[in-house]
């Protein structure tokens, strides 16, 4: 039986082919995507994700809306020279004809946890300030969350937004602190391994022959090739959320080692920064790092599914 799965987001380049890989996988059953503040301002990633679920024919999947800003701090900038000014990549997908659910995501995230029969997955690829809060207003459902898989952090590396943190991180350090401080079964997907994760110009062009989401899914990454070119000179684009999507269908996919982790919440040059313990740890609210990655592997997994979709 497929597990159900609720990818909370912030579309967005990379979110969007992390929510096109998980409808094109049988593993597991996109029940809801919930939308965040991060790349874009809220109300374009909501915009987005419908959109991105009606260009794969899901548009039954249900969109909630989250979080406009981060818990404590305004989040200092977005990331629309990364990702375009609307968040993919300057595409105009076509709008879908369903509407955002009335419910505030964290209300839609409660409800699924609290009524499904089986443990709920949940992919957690944006800023965590949604799952922050449904700690905080909803704990007996957040209790019930199956397994979280966070794409955020670094371990070993150093950051991609500053010389410390990682963006999703340090979007809202607060709220990351409260997730991985809950005690939650979390897995954390940093830049230890989406950054040896590298989808090529070839793979791309797999995916965009196969037909017309496959098409568009390669017209949106365009925006991430050229960014990739100029800002670091190399022919392909990381797909941090795609590979934490593809942890949270397939576990095991990534070697974790368990940590203590801590955030750095200060207003100085390490804010947002992910410290993690140098041994393993026992603690209830140590996190499953995620270290070791089959790079090559992975990239076939997300290339293959992507282009079945127009199968």
């Amino acid at each position: 039986m497929p597990v159900p799965l609720v990818i909370d987001t912030d579309p967005g380049i990379d979110d969007a082919l992390a929510i096109l890989l998980a409808l094109a996988s049988p593993e597991v059953d996109l029940r809801l995507v919930t939308t965040v503040h991060g790349n874009v301002e809220l109300a374009r990633t909501t915009e987005n994700a419908l959109r991105v679920l009606h260009l794969a024919g899901r548009s039954d999947v249900p969109v909630a809306a989250g979080a406009r800003e981060s818990l404590v701090h305004p989040q200092p900038e977005r990331a629309g020279h990364v990702h375009g000014t609307a968040g993919l990549g300057g595409v105009e997908l076509a709008p879908s004809p369903a509407a955002v659910d009335p419910r505030p995501a964290v209300v839609a995230l409660a409800e699924l946890l609290m009524t499904s029969p089986e443990p709920v997955t949940v992919a957690a690829v944006g800023p965590l300030t949604n799952v922050a809060l449904l700690l905080r207003v909803f704990p007996d459902a957040a209790a019930r969350i199956g397994r979280l898989v966070v794409m955020g952090g670094a371990a070993w590396r150093g950051g991609n937004v500053t010389a410390a943190a990682e963006f999703n991180i340090w979007a809202d350090p607060e709220a990351a602190q409260a997730v991985f401080g809950a005690g939650l079964p979390t897995v954390m997907v940093g830049l230890d391994v989406t950054l040896p994760t590298v989808l090529g110009e070839e793979g791309i062009a797999r995916f965009a022959a196969a037909g017309p989401i496959g098409n568009r899914a390669a017209a949106i990454l365009q925006q991430y090739l050229d960014h990739a070119r100029t800002a670091y000179g190399t022919t392909g684009v990381v797909v941090h959320d795609a590979l934490a999507v593809t942890e949270a269908i397939l576990p095991g996919t990534l070697g974790t080692v368990r940590r203590d982790v801590v955030v750095d919440t200060s207003l100085g040059p390490e804010r947002g920064r992910t410290v993690a313990g140098e041994r393993e740890s026992a603690a209830p609210t140590a996190v499953e790092i995620a270290e070791k990655v089959d790079s090559a592997a992975t990239v076939e997994f997300l290339v293959s599914r992507l282009a079945s979709l127009d199968g």
